[in-house]
C-alpha cells in the first residue's frame, strides 16, 4: 500500500475489493498506471486480501463510520456523499455503487468503466424479488426502483461511459439507453507466460453457480485418466469438493495469489472457462497470454477473445459435461502446442499498456504519461 498521492485530486473509485477477480485487477492497474491517481473503496475483504496485489497503488478505504456494516449497505452509504470529490479533477468510477458518488464531484472529468450494468435493477429484477418472501417483495421492489433511478442519474452525469466488450456495450445500451466506448480490460501479459506443459487442465472460473464449474468436475469424473486443477475459490467450494469426492484426478487450490496462478497457468496443458453469459472473461485472455488454449462457450464476451479452432474451442451455449469431455479429448498435448503462438499473439491485443493509453486519452491525459503497472511477479 502506497501513499504517493497526498492531494487526492485524481481517483479511481470502486465498490470494494472482495476477491482477486477481473474487476479488482482492472482498478488496481488503473490506479497504479495512471499518473497521480488513488484508489478509493468502501472495504477490503478476506477473499482479496489473501491473494490480491496492491503494489504501487495509493489505496484509501473510505467507509469511515460505516465500516462495521455488511458489504452492500456499507458501499451504498460510503458513496452516497463524498466531500473529498468536490475538487477532484478526474474520477474513474467502477462498479455498481461507487458511480453514485458522482453527484459529489463538482468539476473535472467524470468517466465510468462499466463491467456490466446491475442486472438486479434491470432485466433480472423479478428473479431477485423471487428470492425473498412475498411479504418483503413490495419493500424490496421500492428499494431496487430507488437504486435504479440513482444509477441512471449517475450515468447521466458521466461525460464518458466505457464498457469492457461489445457484448456489454449492447447490454448497457438496451437496459439504460446510453451508448458507450469499448476499451477491453487489461491483462498482465508480462506476468502470464508459457513455462512448460504439464499433464493437467486448469479450471479458471470462480466457484459460483454462473461459472458452471460443476460441469467441469462432472466431465473429469468421467475421465479418470485426465487431470484437473480447480484454481479458484467461491461460495460453492464445499459443494464442489463434495461433488469431486473420491476422484483422485481432481485437485482444488482455493484462492491463490497472482504469482501462484500464473505458475499454474504457465504449466497447464489447456484452460477451461465456461461461464454463463460472461461480460468479457479476463481469465481466458490470461491463459492465452501464457500460450494456453482455452475451452470456452460461444456466448457473451468470450466470442471476442477466443478464436474457435485457433486459440481454443468454443462450445455451444449451455454445454453438457459430455460435450466438455469431448473438447478436452480434442485438446491433446500436441494440439495445445500447435495453438501456442496464436494464443500469445491474440492476448497481446489486451496488454495493460494498451489499456492504460486508451483510458488516459479518455481521461484527458497525455497517453505517453501512463506508467507501466506493477504486476506482482
Amino acid at each position: 500500500m502506497s501513499s504517493r498521492n497526498d492531494v487526492f485530486h485524481r481517483w479511481v473509485l470502486h465498490d470494494y475489493l472482495q476477491v482477486n477477480g477481473g474487476a479488482e485487477r482492472l482498478v488496481n492497474i488503473l490506479a497504479s498506471g495512471l499518473p497521480g491517481f488513488s484508489l478509493g473503496v468502501s472495504g477490503i475483504y478476506s477473499g482479496f486480501s489473501g491473494s490480491g496485489n496492491l503494489d504501487g497503488v495509493a489505496l484509501r478505504c473510505l467507509s469511515g463510520p460505516y465500516g462495521m456494516l455488511p458489504r452492500i449497505p456499507r458501499a451504498l452509504l460510503t458513496f452516497r456523499h463524498l466531500r473529498l470529490l468536490a475538487d477532484a479533477e478526474c474520477v474513474v468510477y467502477s462498479g455498481f455503487y461507487a458511480p453514485l458518488a458522482v453527484r459529489s464531484q463538482q468539476r473535472g472529468r467524470k468517466l465510468m468503466y462499466c463491467h456490466t450494468p446491475p442486472r438486479f435493477a434491470f432485466d433480472w429484477e423479478e428473479q431477485y424479488l423471487g428470492r425473498v418472501s412475498p411479504g418483503l417483495r413490495p419493500l424490496l421492489r421500492r428499494v431496487i426502483g430507488s437504486y435504479r433511478e440513482s444509477y441512471l442519474e449517475a450515468l447521466a452525469h458521466m461525460q464518458v461511459l466505457v464498457t469492457n466488450s461489445e457484448h456489454v456495450r449492447r447490454r448497457a445500451r438496451d437496459l439504460t439507453g446510453r451508448d458507450s466506448i469499448v476499451v477491453y480490460p487489461p491483462v498482465a501479459t508480462d506476468l502470464f507466460r508459457w513455462s512448460g506443459q504439464g499433464d493437467y487442465y486448469l479450471s479458471l472460473g470462480r466457484l459460483e453457480p454462473n461459472k458452471r464449474v460443476d460441469r467441469v468436475i462432472a466431465a473429469f469424473r468421467a475421465m479418470p485418466d485426465k487431470q484437473l486443477v480447480v484454481a479458484s475459490g467461491g461460495s460453492e467450494l464445499a459443494r464442489l469438493r463434495q461433488l469431486a469426492a473420491g476422484a483422485r484426478n481432481i485437485r482444488f487450490t482455493g484462492w491463490i495469489d497472482d504469482a501462484a496462478l500464473a505458475e499454474l497457468i504457465g504449466r497447464a496443458r489447456a484452460c477451461i472457462y465456461i461461464p454463463k453469459d460472461e461480460d468479457f472473461g479476463m481469465s481466458a485472455v490470461e491463459a492465452m497470454a501464457a500460450g494456453k488454449p482455452v475451452i470456452g462457450v460461444d456466448e457473451g464476451g468470450l466470442r471476442e477473445s477466443i478464436l474457435h479452432g485457433t486459440t481454443g474451442l468454443l462450445l455451444a451455449a449451455d454445454p453438457s459435461a459430455d460435450e466438455l469431455a469431448d473438447a478436452v479429448r480434442v485438446i491433446t498435448a500436441e494440439r495445445a502446442m500447435e495453438m501456442r503462438n496464436a494464443c500469445e499473439a491474440k492476448a497481446a491485443e489486451f496488454s495493460s499498456h494498451r489499456f492504460l493509453r486508451s483510458m488516459a486519452q479518455l481521461a484527458g491525459l497525455a497517453p505517453e504519461t501512463v506508467e507501466q503497472p506493477i504486476t506482482g511477479h
